[in-house]
């Protein structure tokens, strides 16, 4: 069959804050200009807007404000204004409450919002605004003339579990535009062919992950007042791993809860899954959620290495946004404010670009110069060092933090961060060789399906769909999974993954053999970032399989 092909002005891959920022944006200035129309598109990978995302989420509205100056009377979905804040720390069994909440966790004048329902929104506003929106069509790969970007392909439909293909095959569209904008998101798969590709990384430090799992509840009424912030330290998680958590109360009695580990931990058996679950058992969050009812789960990787770990953001035809730039502000644990301010950034840049007819990476170097004129730089380079820090420890890294306030991030030499998957320890050099053998999990839980959940009902609640006739989307590169990981690492995947897709069965043969429950995945990325052997892959699925992360 002869693929389609599709000519715009500016092509937006992600229906995002960032992405659909940029198309908002670029409506606003068309209708301004009052010259010949742009044609603009923007591609998303769910089967709706906002399906596939997922948030704490608090909002600070400065970028809504700026985009929108009316989103209250247009009806933006935000749950309540926060109330109060509080952090805590942590014991096995008892909290304290720290007397001054620092800085960064104070949220006065934010929002509680879902983050899913506010992508659904701001979808609605493209539409309006007369932007073509297509959902369900995954960008498979970058296309390119030289080493000018050009468009992008979207994926195949209707292959089998071999890559045939089936009576129902359509081939994926190109789709050429004068500039692609790349929302794709944290750990992108089209962002990592442009760095591999273009080189767009030689000169900045390497990508520093998290991992957020998150869930909503129904407890009864009246047990967390709606707009009530809590933030913790310390237990479960050890002083050697990084992270923490959240519970953001919002009406009729629904909490999101959430908790974050950083993708750079020792242990290989260390399972952020049951750390979060172990989490919820701790009294103080028991006595919150007992009575109460599992609503949703999700899980989805976080881009926490600042400032200096953002790819050179232009090239010849190309932009890079939001998640996908590593704009997230770890400190105060935001960056759906600083995703749509790129986003915005980029519009009047490609806007500028495609009206004076140049759209070299000379003139839409323009973004760059905004982001580092604008409230980006000023937001993420005084905290550029902060995640890096925690390397060295919960109580070194804080000590950091703090400096950091104090100086305005002023320090005499960057931290350099490490690719997460390198710190990974054998079992036998953490362990002990004598306790190589300890595949349990050192953080393993038991689910008591009342405040605990094993992944497989995670996976039930995060509404996960894919179509189970199609090729696997997790691609495994080497056989080191069943000759040298277990002995190595102890199949470390089937732990750091949140959704049980990775599982290690018998192989007929007395020993074990990798097996990927595709169908389960809920594109949090944690895999392709986080293997020791840097091994895995992460492919979109045929459009519009994932997770449906309704009030996420």
């Amino acid at each position: 069959m002869e693929r389609e092909t599709l000519d715009v002005d500016v092509l937006i891959v992600g229906g995002g804050p960032a992405g659909l920022s940029a198309a908002l944006r670029l409506a606003q200035l068309q209708q301004a200009d009052g010259g010949e129309p742009l044609a603009i598109a923007v591609l998303e990978k769910g089967r709706e807007v906002g399906s596939h995302q997922l948030s704490g989420a608090l909002l600070d509205p400065s970028a809504l404000r700026d985009l929108i100056p009316d989103f209250e009377a247009k009806g933006a979905p935000l749950a309540c204004a926060v109330d109060n804040d509080s952090v805590y720390f942590l014991s096995p069994q008892h909290k304290l409450r720290m007397p001054i909440t620092p800085p960064p966790f104070q949220n006065h004048g934010n929002y509680i919002i879902s983050l899913s329902a506010m992508a659904k929104w701001m979808g609605e506003q493209v539409e309006a605004a007369g932007i073509d929106l297509f959902t369900g069509f995954p960008a498979q790969s970058v296309l390119f003339d030289g080493s000018r970007v050009i468009g992008v392909r979207t994926g195949d439909k209707g292959l089998d579990k071999h890559g045939e293909r089936k009576g129902n095959y359509e081939p994926g569209a190109d789709i050429h535009a004068k500039v692609t904008i790349f929302a794709d998101g944290v750990r992108g798969h089209l962002t990592k062919e442009l760095t591999r590709t273009l080189q767009l990384g030689v000169h900045q430090q390497p990508g520093q992950f998290a991992i957020g799992l998150k869930e909503l509840w129904d407890v009864p009424a009246g047990r967390l007042a709606p707009g009530s912030v809590i933030h913790t330290l310390g237990y479960p998680l050890r002083e050697e791993e990084f992270g923490g958590s959240w519970i953001y109360a919002m009406p009729d009695g629904r909490l999101s809860i959430g908790f974050v580990v950083g993708l750079d931990y020792q242990d290989p058996l260390f399972d952020p899954h049951a750390a979060f679950q172990r989490f919820k058992l701790h009294p103080f969050i028991a006595s919150l959620l007992e009575g109460g009812s599992l609503v949703r789960y999700g899980a989805k990787a976080l881009p926490e290495g600042g400032w200096n770990t953002q790819p050179r953001l232009h090239f010849d035809g190309g932009l890079i946004i939001g998640d996908a730039a590593n704009f997230v502000n770890s400190m105060r644990l935001k960056g759906i404010h600083l995703a749509m301010r790129s986003g915005m950034h980029a519009a009047e840049t490609a806007f500028e670009a495609v009206r004076s007819g140049d759209t070299s990476s000379a003139v839409l170097g323009r973004y760059k110069t905004r982001v580092d004129e604008g409230p980006i730089k000023a937001e993420l380079y005084p905290v550029r060092n902060v995640h890096q820090a925690f390397g060295a420890g919960l109580i070194a890294g804080s000590a950091f933090a703090g400096l950091a306030m104090v100086t305005g991030g002023r320090w005499p030499e960057d931290l350099h961060g490490h690719p997460g998957h390198t710190r990974m320890r054998r079992l036998a050099d953490y362990y002990g060789i004598d306790k190589a053998d300890i595949l349990a999990g050192s953080n393993a839980v038991v689910p008591d399906r009342k405040l605990t959940f094993d992944k497989v009902t995670g996976v039930h609640y995060s509404g996960v769909a894919h179509d189970e006739e199609q090729p696997v989307h997790l691609l495994v590169h080497t056989d080191v999974c069943h000759t040298i990981c277990g002995d190595e690492y102890g199949h470390p995947c089937v732990k750091f993954c949140p959704a049980s897709v990775y599982e290690m069965v018998d192989n007929g043969q007395g020993g074990k053999r990798l097996q990927i429950n595709a169908s389960n995945c809920v594109h949090c990325k944690t895999c392709d970032i986080m293997d020791p052997y840097g091994v895995i892959t992460w492919v979109p699925p045929e459009g519009g399989g994932g997770p449906q992360y309704d009030g996420m």
